[in-house]
């Protein structure tokens, strides 16, 4: 007899202003391993975003979420414990737990959605792709995802952001004893902010995991997709290696 694994069904959970393709140089390098499906929402609020997650991972499949798209599988993932085989978070924390920190974060995002609300979507795309957290991606990059997040409309994405956004989503580091399966959480070595949260949410869940992407800034899976599917793929034949399909040797 020998083994080999069992394809687990990978879900990839798109941070915002983006579509599921922007996860596409990640799938695309694992899909001959396990079978891929980049997630797009069809609604707009933090309940229902929860739920698509949700209903995307079916049981033992893995969850993978990007930034927003991290918080909201964390979310999905603390409501049905037993659903997912794996969570991957990718440069994304459990939320801001300071009242206070939370409130000024609500009303900045307030702010944001209002300016957006009565701009162009083109407009809208600049001045995301400005902010200094994403100066680490060059310029191809940030290209690349450009056409994903035009096809956005700013009334959605204000509706978005007032639902999900870091000061409207509640913080569930309080709950990560609860999460039952293994999680990795990546962050990109560039990205010091997230390394924290990264090395925290490893240290306070069971089976958690940390790991860092040399060089790589906030979306340290699209500025290295090779070093982060291999990653991937490591921690999957890693932690979910006794998942064996026997078959007798021909």
């Amino acid at each position: 007899m020998h083994a080999t694994p069992r394809p687990l069904p990978l879900v990839f959970v798109p941070g915002f202003m983006q579509r599921g393709t922007a996860w596409a140089p990640v799938a695309g390098r694992v899909a001959a391993r396990h079978p891929a499906r980049c997630l797009d929402f069809a609604g707009d609020t933090l309940e229902g975003r929860v739920a698509e997650v949700a209903a995307a991972v079916v049981s033992g499949g893995v969850a993978i979420g990007y930034s927003m798209g991290g918080r909201l599988v964390l979310q999905a993932a603390l409501r049905a414990p037993d659903h997912p085989t794996a969570l991957v978070i990718v440069g994304a924390g459990a939320g801001i737990e300071d009242p206070d920190e939370r409130a000024r974060r609500r009303a900045a995002d307030e702010a944001l959605a209002r300016w957006i609300e009565t701009h162009a979507i083109e407009e809208v795309v600049a001045r995301w792709e400005a902010q200094p957290v994403f100066a680490t991606q060059d310029a191809a990059l940030v290209v690349a995802q450009r056409p994903g997040r035009l096809e956005h409309s700013p009334a959605s994405l204000a509706r978005v952001l007032r639902a999900a956004g870091q000061g409207a989503m509640p913080p569930v580091w309080h709950r990560l004893l609860e999460i039952r399966c293994p999680l990795l959480a990546v962050a990109g070595e560039r990205d010091a902010a997230y390394v924290a949260a990264a090395q925290r949410l490893a240290q306070e869940t069971p089976g958690g995991r940390f790991a860092i992407i040399p060089g790589a800034g906030h979306a340290a899976h699209l500025e290295a997709p090779e070093a982060f599917a291999e990653l991937l793929v490591d921690f999957l034949d890693e932690h979910l290696g006794e998942r064996l399909v026997a078959h007798p040797h021909p």
